[in-house]
């Protein structure tokens, strides 16, 4: 997992990112579930449990595995796991700004 200094070397050099959507930390939680900050300071909680485990997760199946689900880091401002898995920031931002939480399905 990555902190926020990290997140923002992650950027093009001499490029400083504004974004308020784009994540600067996140924390693996238990079922599934991930705590997230913005740049512009915004927390909020994101639920994969029902993604993951419903029989249309897709590329998201894999993260049943709780060992590769708990290694969730920022890159480039997104939330995302080692194969290629990553989840939209704008999207994400909205519903935890609007309701404090993200629930996918």
């Amino acid at each position: 997992m990555r902190n926020q200094a990290e997140a923002i070397q992650d950027s093009a050099p001499g490029v400083i990112p504004r974004a308020s959507w784009r994540v600067i930390e996140v924390h693996a939680l238990a079922d599934y579930r991930l705590v997230v900050k913005f740049m512009d300071g915004t927390t909020g909680e994101v639920d994969l449990s029902r993604l993951v485990m419903s029989d249309s997760a897709g590329v998201f199946a894999q993260l049943r595995d709780p060992v590769l689900f708990a290694r969730a880091y920022v890159e480039y401002g997104a939330v995302v796991w080692p194969g290629e898995i990553d989840l939209a920031p704008d999207a994400m931002y909205d519903e935890i700004k609007k309701k404090g939480r993200w629930v996918l399905e």
